[in-house]
Order: structure tokens, then sequence, then C-alpha cells
């Protein structure tokens, strides 16, 4: 039984990973040929960007949204072509706690990042780039996201490297990790039902904090 109720497990975990696979490469795919303008304001990350309804959210036509679930740093900096041709007015972007969970180290995420800048700096000289902290997780509530929580240590020295990086490239670093954690530093249950993503509520706590940059 016990033999059974592994390769039970076993399969369910492959078939999460191929349908997250496929649900990737839709997403990619159709953002390659929908167009960025000049105009736009672009959301870019992972799940918790791809999650939220943006332009509804600040109720602005001209925000798009480019997260795709389960996006690391090297996934970002492999489909930017389409957004950095578009020279969007202003980009938002939260990346890297896939990359902590899959044993990165916070020097090696905030490189990346660091190289997501540097296109844009280079190639689209007049977006105006945010970058967003990590989101804090909560391990203690909720139980779906082990290996997440297993590297939560590496959340705040992350955020801190990524401040210091937007420090010295001259641009925006925005702390949304402090809005949504509690008094241990967990992502707030009230904002979320499995301890990494989050529910409605945990959104608009989220719009608040950058409605003075997408204004």
């Amino acid at each position: 039984m016990k033999r059974i109720a592994l390769l039970a497990i076993a399969l369910l975990i492959a078939g999460t990973a191929c349908a997250q696979a496929v649900y990737r490469e839709q997403r990619r795919t159709l953002f390659e040929l929908l167009p960025v303008r000049s105009s736009d304001i672009v959301f870019l990350g992972n799940s918790i960007t791809d999650g939220c309804e943006w332009d509804e959210l600040f109720d602005n036509r001209h925000i798009k949204n480019r997260g795709i679930c389960s996006d690391r740093t090297t996934d970002v900096l492999g489909r930017l072509d389409p957004i950095i041709e578009g020279h969007p007015k202003r980009l938002f972007l939260m990346i890297g706690i896939n990359d902590l969970a899959g044993g990165a180290t916070p020097e090696e995420v905030v490189a990346n990042i660091a190289r997501i800048i540097d296109r844009f700096q280079n190639e689209s000289r007049w977006t105006r780039i945010f970058i967003q902290s990590i989101l804090p997780v909560n391990g203690r509530d909720f139980d779906a996201y082990r290996s997440h929580y297993a590297h939560a240590d590496r959340i705040v020295p992350t955020n801190e490297l990524l401040q210091a990086l937007c420090a010295e490239r001259g641009i925006t670093y925005i702390d949304v990790w402090s809005a949504l954690a509690d008094d241990e530093g967990l992502l707030d249950k009230r904002y979320t039902n499995d301890g990494l993503h989050l529910l409605g509520e945990g959104y608009l706590v989220w719009r608040d904090v950058l409605k003075p940059y997408v204004k």
C-alpha cells in the first residue's frame, strides 16, 4: 500500500508539472503576439502577478499583465523581447520566490534581476522601472508549498540586496513585503489561502502600496 501511495503522489506531482508547463507555454506564446505600447504599464512576474486583474484593480486600460505561473528570473529574461520592443511607460517587476524555492541564493536572484534591468536601461531607456520586494510566505498556517517555506529565510536578505541594487542603479524599490507580513514576518493568513498566493484582500493591500507609483 505504501508503494502505491508513493506512486500516486509521484504521478500527481508529474501531472501538475505537466499542466504548469502547458499553461506557461500558452501564456508565453500569447504574450509574444499581444502588443505592448509606449503608453502601457507592464506588470511582470510569476503566478502572484499572474493571479490579478491589474487593469481592473486600478481601473486603467493601459495596464498589461505579463505574469506567468512558476516563472523564475531566467524565464523572465527569456521572454523580455516583446515587452522591450514596445518601450512601455512603466515596468513593475516582482520575481524571485520560485528561484529561492529551487535553491538559488539571494545573490543569484539579484544578479538575474540586474540583467533584466540592464536590458531595459540599454534598450528601452525611457521605461521607468519599479522593482518590488519578494513577498513573505507562510508555512505556519499552511502546508502546500514546502520548498518555498524551506527557503523563506532567504527572502529578506534578497530584498535587502534588491534595495541596494535599486539605489545603485537609480531606480525605485517598492517594499510590498511589509504591507503583507504579520508580526512574525510571515504572509498574513488574512490575505492567503495557501501560504504563497494572495486572496482578493491581499491584492487590495498590494494595490494601495503601488497607487502612488501607478498614477
